[in-house]
């Protein structure tokens, strides 16, 4: 008789309601806690921070005059000129990864495609892709294989479904000046124009996404202001619809999205997107890997990152909030990512010492994490693909944490409360810049196995930690504590459970940079 055949795990259908119904964030990603992002494409090639390829078109901008200044007029220099002579002879994905796990990653995530419509993958749909222009070189591949290598989590952002719109300043003209009304690059090139040059059989439309109705700007546009008041209300919008008079758009959106599933096998896929982009092709996509996932490991183990969900999208893929905070103890896993500078890479910013410090990153990780979230910390790639000597010293500061406290951030779950202290975040995304410092009030718990840790945002001065939480009469103060230490410390702590809460005595010695306590007892995590 033959042997009964294991039966396929049922297919996922690409809706909400099926997605929500049959996903459940895996175990790997709620253990990770920290992942690391390179954020990485030819808009580092000028070194001048975000969104360069949209800006470097619009007459007024500095990176406008940047590029005017540096390269010539983008009607004669454009965006594509980038990348005849790119080069990245110091990418060594193997030692980048390397530095990650040692400061504690447990994922990493590498830029598939931003709005610049660049592959930065083996694409079978994109021609302008890393391996076809410039480099010359399966970058994804390194990428994939050094993460495997050292043990973390694979994961590939996909941030082109924005494109189609993102792109239309590159088909406008200067409104002012000796170049008035003079039109950029991408609004003439055409394919038959590159006979005999260095991108010869290569079609600018598929880069710049073509000519879109109501989003180029219009002839007769006479001032700055009114060129960027016409982008605001058009191509300047955060689109997730799907552009009105181009389907072929998704669809090769939709095939290039399925070819890095496909070629790479993801553990994560992020989607720079509200909800899902191109309304129906993301849930399709979502599907996709999905399904893919219950063919390669029999069950769903991989997530899908998107922002600003309701109550039913969260259940069906991890929300991940860019550059906020959330203001309480989250149910469902979660993810923030930001950055230590800016997300492509800006010298400017590094000439100035602008990044975060290893304890800005480090009080950001023990809050999100608090709140049952991961932090997806970017490290801005150079032109080259390296990173500079002080983005090494902040990730070295991050692993020099971790490597003492570690115990009380990964494979933790939240505790009743996130924390307690004066810190209060406004909910949302994109306001990193306005919260105030965190202070050595500022607590936040995790537990593991029974311990439950207290991290202090800072060093008191005082040399004591009070947990107000744990105060007479608070549902907090429960259970039996026994003992007390401070991570990297080891010896236990005096301490003294009174009226006001618990109150540690801290050693002189100073192991990390902010102190962790371990409480142990019975009943301190029930």
């Amino acid at each position: 008789m033959a042997p009964h055949s294991q039966a396929k795990p049922q297919r996922l259908a690409a809706t909400w309601q099926t997605l929500a119904s049959g996903y459940q964030t895996p175990e790997w990603f709620r253990d990770a806690k920290l992942g690391f992002w390179a954020h990485w494409g030819p808009q580092c090639i000028p070194e001048f921070g975000d969104w360069y390829a949209r800006s470097m078109y619009m007459q007024g901008d500095k990176a406008y005059d940047h590029h005017v200044k540096t390269y010539g007029h983008p009607a004669q220099f454009g965006f594509m000129e980038f990348l005849r002579n790119w080069k990245i002879d110091a990418f060594d994905p193997d030692h980048l990864v390397r530095l990650y796990k040692k400061a504690g990653a447990k994922y990493f995530v590498a830029m598939a495609g931003h709005h610049d419509n660049f592959d930065m993958f083996d694409s079978k749909y994109q021609d302008w892709n890393i391996t076809k222009v410039g480099p010359k070189r399966d970058t994804m591949a390194g990428w994939a294989k050094a993460a495997r290598d050292h043990g973390l989590r694979f994961g590939l952002s996909n941030h082109l479904s924005h494109a189609w719109h993102w792109w239309q300043t590159a088909y406008g003209y200067d409104p002012e000046g000796a170049a008035r009304g003079l039109r950029y690059d991408a609004y003439r090139l055409k394919k038959e124009d590159g006979k005999g040059l260095w991108w010869e059989g290569l079609d600018p439309q598929e880069l710049y996404t073509g000519r879109q109705r109501d989003m180029t700007p219009p002839d007769g546009l006479d001032s700055i202001k009114a060129m960027n008041a016409y982008h605001d209300a058009h191509s300047g919008q955060w689109l997730e619809t799907v552009p009105p008079q181009d389907p072929y758009f998704v669809k090769k959106w939709l095939a290039r999205t399925k070819d890095m599933v496909d070629t790479y096998k993801p553990d994560l896929l992020y989607f720079d997107d509200y909800t899902l982009p191109l309304e129906q092709a993301g849930l399709d996509a979502t599907a996709y890997f999905y399904n893919c996932s219950l063919d390669w490991h029999g069950k769903l183990d991989v997530v899908v990152n998107g922002k600003k969900l309701n109550d039913l999208q969260r259940r069906a893929i991890v929300e991940d909030v860019e550059r906020g905070f959330s203001d309480h103890l989250r149910p469902l896993p979660w993810q923030t990512d930001t950055c230590i500078g800016n997300w492509h890479y800006d010298r400017p910013l590094y000439e100035r010492d602008g990044y975060k410090n290893a304890l800005q990153v480090i009080q950001r990780l023990c809050d999100v994490v608090s709140k049952n979230g991961n932090l997806l910390l970017n490290i801005p790639v150079r032109a080259d693909g390296s990173i500079d000597e002080k983005e090494e010293k902040i990730v070295d500061g991050v692993g020099s944490w971790l490597s003492v406290n570690g115990d009380a951030i990964f494979a933790t779950r939240p505790w009743d409360i996130y924390g307690e202290g004066p810190f209060k975040p406004v909910e949302g995304m994109m306001n990193e810049g306005d919260a105030k410092p965190f202070t050595h009030e500022d607590i936040r718990f995790t537990t593991k196995a029974g311990v439950l840790y207290a991290i202090s945002q800072a060093w008191p001065d005082s040399g004591f930690v009070v947990l107000t939480c744990m105060a007479a009469g608070q549902a907090q103060r429960k259970g039996r504590i026994e003992r007390v230490e401070l991570l990297g410390h080891g010896q236990a702590l005096d301490f003294e459970l009174g009226l006001g809460g618990l109150t540690v005595k801290l050693p002189y010695s100073r192991p990390s940079f902010t102190p962790v306590l371990k409480i142990m007892g019975t009943g301190l995590t029930a």
